[in-house]
């Protein structure tokens, strides 16, 4: 599948399984996952990137990411699986 069958600037969120998936929701992980991984990240931002991460987590799980791909980051892939 090409990235424009997924993604189109006219559809902003696509249902998987009856769960409703924002467009960009994979990218806004794969951004806010490295952004993570950055030094001396104040508390407050830390938690606010793990905030939109557990709000995006039913849509990500919905489409069946975790099942194609492993979260190297010891830290990210617990806290994944904590809120699952």
């Amino acid at each position: 599948m090409r990235v424009q069958d997924v993604r189109s600037t006219a559809i902003d969120q696509i249902e998987f399984g009856g769960v409703v998936v924002p467009n960009g929701s994979i990218a806004a992980f794969l951004a806010n996952a490295a952004f993570l991984r950055q030094p001396g990240i104040c508390r407050d931002v830390r938690d606010a990137v793990l905030r939109d991460i557990f709000d995006a987590l039913p849509g990500l799980q919905a489409v069946g990411l975790f099942e194609v791909f492993e979260i190297r980051d010891p830290a990210l892939r617990a806290f994944v699986r904590a809120c699952s």
